[in-house]
Order: structure tokens, then sequence, then C-alpha cells
């Protein structure tokens, strides 16, 4: 498949690529320098928001805000105004646990899991929902790096990974309830392969997972088999979204040397390429 760069944008730790179909653009986070972004798709306009901190992750809600995770706290945030409110937290996680990779269920409800920054990493990550009301429900535990939440298309399935350990599961889900059961390990990919960091679901039941050791996009099917894999023109890959016919990934900078960044310059950049399928549904914040 031809992978194209959409924008060269050189985010440090481009992440959370979300399709906004009612504005007809990619939204995607810069994780360190606290900004979201977005990419129209009709005409490459571009925007951009500061949080002037960490952001994590977010989603779109029902009201036409997002729903926005930040170090230890997630908010509502209105792209339009700017206005910002408070929805949960602090979580009261340990000092050397983040919140990381986050979008919103079938439920209704914000799904965002923790990422270790200790070296070495301890399993201090959970996994977290967080209702409209403001309830931050612990769902999991012992998680590194959580990661490459997404949901089949019927909703009755979720995906979950462990970056670091190579790890993703699969849960049942009730979409009424938002409860988890059932976990398994679905596959565990090595850094050759490229360890599953964002993910997304397409129509037919199938897992994309970004292969942030490698410069890989893998596609899974629901028992674990993988299907095939996309070479993209830089490492670090983070996280695919289905959009129109398209498939957007956002990449990564952070941490890598003088010479990978001389050698793959768009490293950070927002890239795309045409689908052979459409994506599963993209799931609204119940805000309202």
């Amino acid at each position: 498949m031809n992978v194209e760069l959409a924008w060269d944008i050189r985010c440090e730790t481009g992440e959370s690529c979300v399709w906004d179909a009612r504005r007809r653009r990619i939204l995607f986070c810069d994780i360190p320098a606290g900004r979201i972004h977005a990419y129209g798709v009709d005409d490459g306009a571009r925007r951009s928001w500061d949080f002037s901190e960490l952001v994590a992750s977010f989603g779109l809600c029902r009201s036409g805000r997002w729903v926005v995770a930040l170090r230890d706290r997630v908010v509502l945030f209105d792209p339009e105004s700017g206005a910002r409110a408070d929805l949960a937290g602090p979580l009261g996680q340990p000092d050397n646990v983040r919140l990381n990779d986050g979008k919103v269920g079938p439920d209704g409800c914000f799904w965002v899991g923790g990422l270790d920054r200790n070296r070495p990493k301890t399993a201090d990550g959970a996994l977290w929902r967080i209702t409209p009301d403001g309830r931050a429900e612990r769902k999991a535990d012992g998680y590194m790096t959580a990661n490459g939440l997404a949901w089949s298309p019927d909703g009755r399935a979720m995906f979950h990974a462990d970056t670091r350990h190579g790890r993703l599961d699969l849960w049942d889900f009730d979409p009424a309830s938002g409860a988890i059961a059932n976990r398994r390990a679905l596959v565990t990919l090595t850094d050759a392969q490229g360890r599953p960091d964002g993910g997304a679901t397409d129509a037919e039941g199938n897992y994309w997972s970004a292969g942030v050791s490698a410069n890989a996009l893998n596609r899974i099917a629901p028992d674990g088999t993988l299907l095939g894999r996309v070479v993209l023109p830089v490492p670090g890959p983070t996280m695919p979204c289905f959009a129109e016919g398209w498939i957007y990934v956002t990449t990564l900078r952070e941490g890598r040397n003088a010479a990978q960044l001389e050698a793959n310059p768009t490293m950070g950049g927002l890239f795309r390429l045409r689908a052979p399928v459409a994506g599963a549904p993209v799931a609204l914040f119940a805000d309202i």
C-alpha cells in the first residue's frame, strides 16, 4: 500500500488520532507539547489548541466538546470557545504514573489507561472508565504502558494492549453497562513485528495495531491471526484511525537520536494510506 505524508508537523509524540466526521477533520494530540491538532481532510486546513500541560489522549462528545485526559485528571473542553470544565480527578495514581491512551467506548464513557514513567518500568498503571457524571471507575490493574483501546463493530468486544509487554488482550464488553470480563491474551508481538501502541478496528472486526517499535501497521484478526502488515516510511507509528476511505497514522520523534532523525526527518508527521475496508463507528462521549 502506498503511504503518503499528509502533514509534516513533526510531533514529539503524535497520538490519539480520531475522525471528527461532523467537521470532516482528523484530530490528534502531541502528548508532551500539550497540543491538539486538526487536519481538514478536504482542504488540508490546519488548526491547533494549546493546553499548556501534557495531553495524554481525548475523545469526541455528543455536545461537540472533547473529553481530554491530562496527566492525572480528565476535563471537558469546548474547541470553539476554549472553555474547560473539570470532569474527573485527580485520580490518585502513583507519582510515577500518568494517563496515556484513551478512547470513548460504545457505552458512552471515556476509557483511559496509565503509563509508568519509571526506569525500569513497574506495572503500576490502571485502566479507568470515566462516566459522563464524572465518576472514575478503576477497571483493571497491572499495566506498564496501557495502550491500544478499540472495540469491535458491534461493541461486544474490547481490545486493549500493554505496549511494554507486547501483549494485545481481548475482553468481553457490555455496551449497555460498560462491564468487562473474560480477559484473554490475543497475541504477543515482538520488537521486530512492532509492539502494539494505538489501535483501531475495521468494519469486518479486524484490529489495526500501530507497531511502535518498528515501522509497521499490523492487521490482526479477532482470533489473533496476523493477517498482514503495512510498512510505513518512518519508524515509530503510534495510532491509526479510519476516515472515509483512508487510514491516518500518527508517529513520534521523542527519544530518537540525531542520526535517526537525520535518516527520517518526517518522523512525528501525520501519514495516510488508502483503506481496504471501512472503519468501525467512532463512539461519542454521552455528555448530553
